[in-house]
């Protein structure tokens, strides 16, 4: 049985947090709505523009040749078809959480409260990973420009500073992340855009030496669909817009916006890169770069300074990343909170800043932590695969509350082609899963089981003594 009932606990109360002098905490008073969609659109942005730029490039290329565009493109189709059910949700029920909250009102607790808990430790997981990416970037950016850096003995410690540092300006209000993510990702699209002009006038055969056309596929096209599943990690991000759905102004207009947006933008980037980089060097070369291959691409346009310039903009890319990620790590569990799934005060408000702080510090001081080990390349993986039940579980959600029509369920934007979107979009996010690592699949369980056990410890003996109605 669905818990309508449930929506009382958070959705009770529309008044703002007034601003005062007071540090002191409340339990009772909501977030303001201070992001803009602006702001939103970066959240989505920032968090996604990544790994396919700077990391997948070499490795797909060397798998499906050229056509590594289209597993970009087909990435984005299915990154489109939860983006338009979670936008549906969104503007039903523009409350901090999303798709712990969706899930939740739309399959019940238990659901909920596995989900929830576990998109707070698996964005704590990625924060962590982006936080080490970072300092990797700043000392490949330092060595290239001749500065001594001693190895990578200074990776952590740049993490551990910039973690400390965004946690700490988030506390002091949404606002301040929203001005930096803008910021950031306004300079980082715009040195991208110029790298990838120049190389969409290279291929065209305006600049540098004329390369030799190769075969789209050259592997055939099963090719594609595997790389598509390795590079739709990529794509993991634009539901965090979501989880920052209750200080976002005019939600019924800029959540659908800032969703569908994001994955358009951020697809077109991906699928436009792969085309310069195998363009502008080839298959075989970007295979053998590896990891690295972007940086080869820039060093082949623009030599030395093209090198330093796009590892500086794999820099902002990460600190974009981390940024959001930390932000919504902290409104997931605020959510959680408000539901009493975890205890209350975590859900704290400041009331001189009008942030969650208590949940702002259980993201910053375990993501600090994991960034201070250095080892964040597998929790990368299964930060992945909680995003990807989380996105199947969100479609499903849709389809529960649709069919049981209930009166409050209004949202401003609908689905189109329902019920068969929600449908792919839960059957390609499950599908997904099985082409991960199964070290990941098995610690992804083993979080989400651990969530369920705190639930039937805490969580339900809480709902069952009456804190939050069951009936």
């Amino acid at each position: 049985m669905i818990v309508w009932s449930e929506l009382n606990v958070v959705m009770s109360s529309d008044s703002s947090v007034a601003a005062t002098s007071s540090v002191d905490s409340a339990e009772d008073v909501e977030l303001e709505r201070t992001v803009g969609l602006l702001g939103a659109l970066t959240i989505g942005v920032g968090t996604m523009i990544g790994a396919g730029i700077f990391v997948f490039p070499g490795l797909a290329a060397g798998t499906a040749g050229p056509a590594a565009s289209a597993s970009f493109a087909i990435g984005a189709v299915i990154a489109l078809l939860v983006a338009l059910p979670t936008s549906e949700l969104a503007t039903a029920m523009p409350k901090s959480g999303g798709g712990y909250y969706f899930i939740s009102r739309g399959m019940g607790a238990v659901f909920g409260a596995v989900v929830g808990i576990s998109l707070w430790l698996g964005l704590v997981f990625a924060s962590a990973f982006y936080l080490v990416g970072l300092g990797e970037y700043a000392v490949a950016s330092l060595a290239e420009a001749g500065v001594p850096v001693g190895g990578r003995t200074l990776v952590a410690p740049l993490g551990v500073v910039v973690g400390i540092g965004l946690t700490a300006m988030s506390i002091r209000g949404t606002e301040n992340v929203e001005s930096l993510q803008n910021v950031v990702v306004g300079v980082l699209l715009f040195l991208l855009s110029g790298f990838l002009a120049y190389g969409l006038l290279d291929a065209a055969g305006l600049f540098g030496a004329t390369t030799v056309p190769e075969t789209f596929a050259p592997q055939g096209y099963a090719p594609v669909l595997t790389t598509a599943a390795l590079v739709f990690t990529s794509y993991l991000g634009f539901a965090q817009v979501a989880t920052v759905a209750g200080e976002i102004e005019d939600p019924g207009r800029n959540l659908p916006l800032a969703m569908v947006g994001s994955v358009v933008l951020v697809g077109t980037f991906y699928v436009v890169t792969i085309f310069v980089a195998t363009s502008a060097l080839g298959s075989d070369v970007l295979a053998a770069a590896g990891e690295t291959a972007i940086v080869e691409v820039a060093r082949e346009f623009f030599g030395l300074p093209g090198a330093i310039a796009i590892l500086i903009a794999g820099l902002l890319a990460t600190l974009s990343s981390a940024n959001a990620s930390i932000l919504s790590a902290s409104r997931a569990l605020y959510a959680v909170s408000r539901d009493r799934l975890v205890p209350t005060a975590a859900g704290r408000v400041n009331l001189r800043y009008g942030t969650p702080h208590v949940a702002l510090a259980l993201v910053g001081g375990p993501v600090v932590v994991l960034v201070a080990t250095g080892q964040t390349e597998l929790l990368a993986e299964v930060a992945n695969f909680l995003h990807l039940v989380m996105y199947g579980l969100i479609c499903i959600a849709l389809v529960a509350i649709r069919r049981s029509d209930p009166d409050w369920y209004e949202p401003s934007f609908r689905t189109p082609g329902y019920p068969f979107v929600p449908i792919l979009g839960a059957v390609s996010s499950f599908g997904l899963i099985l082409f991960m690592q199964r070290s990941a699949q098995l610690i992804g369980l083993a979080v989400m089981i651990i969530a369920l056990v705190w639930y039937g410890y805490y969580a339900r003996d809480v709902r069952l003594k009456g804190v939050v109605d069951d009936e």
